[in-house]
């Protein structure tokens, strides 16, 4: 009686807290479907919901739908996510597998640029980038992704592959593989849990970084969903109920790849933290 009793108290308190983490998030849905004068009032629904703040949000420019800037967006992660997994992984096996001179020097300066605050680097990069004639394009925010992903995610891959028994490596010496051989037949296919952790992260960061898609971009065409928000409070009338329709929407990409990869992703963290 006292388990039944102590399983159902841990229920409700988890439900509980549940409920009281969610509530911005059923707020903001509410929010959305209200007109403009009702957003100050203490009421979590609407009294006459407002599903036209959706229809409107979607188509609101002439000339632009979101489902352009949606596109423009998922097309910049596409080169984010393939060019940080692949770079990290490859890096990741030097570091975690191969013997070279200062080996140990190199990771501990990789690791040392984790401490080097963004800030930092924001001029020296634009001023690179507006050179070589790469503003106003993709170029800026997909080409770091293609150096190695991130001193992080070399890290946290180069934990997972010395966890890794070197027999695998040695048993594939023998059976005539090379060293990339190893790393494509090998230590590959063992990484999916934490490239799928790296592959999250990677999505989820790059499409929240709107100070660097603010910085870059500047033609409409080439907005992504976060600066295609910012021209709503760019109007002199801002419409809140369709401003907050059109966010809501924008973090449902991060949800769903969150919600069919959190197997792997809660996976590839439990492992990548026991390996030593």
């Amino acid at each position: 009686m006292s388990t039944l009793r102590s399983k159902l108290t841990n229920h409700f308190l988890l439900t509980a807290f549940s409920l009281l983490m969610l509530y911005p998030v059923i707020w903001w849905a509410g929010a959305s479907l209200k007109k403009t004068e009702e957003l100050s009032l203490p009421t979590l629904w609407p009294s006459t919901p407002m599903w036209e703040n959706y229809s409107k949000g979607w188509h609101f420019s002439a000339d632009y739908t979101f489902a352009h800037f949606f596109g423009n967006t998922l097309l910049m992660e596409l080169g984010n996510v393939l060019g940080g997994v692949a770079t990290a992984a490859i890096v990741a096996y030097g570091f975690g597998r191969l013997s070279f001179k200062l080996r140990g020097f190199w990771f501990s300066i990789l690791l040392l640029t984790m401490m080097l605050p963004g800030q930092v680097t924001v001029v020296p990069q634009y001023i690179l980038f507006n050179k070589l004639g790469f503003v106003d394009s993709y170029v800026p925010l997909v080409l770091p992704h293609f150096f190695g992903g991130g001193a992080f995610f070399i890290f946290l891959l180069v934990q997972f592959i010395r966890g890794i028994p070197r027999d695998l490596d040695e048993a594939a010496t023998i059976d005539g593989a090379s060293v990339y051989g190893i790393f494509w037949r090998v230590i590959l296919p063992l990484l999916k849990p934490a490239l799928v952790t790296v592959a999250i992260f990677t999505f989820i960061w790059s499409w929240d970084d709107f100070f660097a898609q603010v910085l870059y971009l500047s033609s409409v065409d080439k907005f992504t969903v976060g600066l295609a928000l910012r021209m709503f409070i760019d109007q002199f009338d801002i419409q809140w109920g369709q401003l907050l329709a059109m966010s809501l929407l924008s973090i449902f990409p991060s949800v769903i790849i969150f919600f069919f990869a959190q197997k792997h992703f809660v996976e590839g963290i439990a492992t990548t933290g026991l390996k030593g």
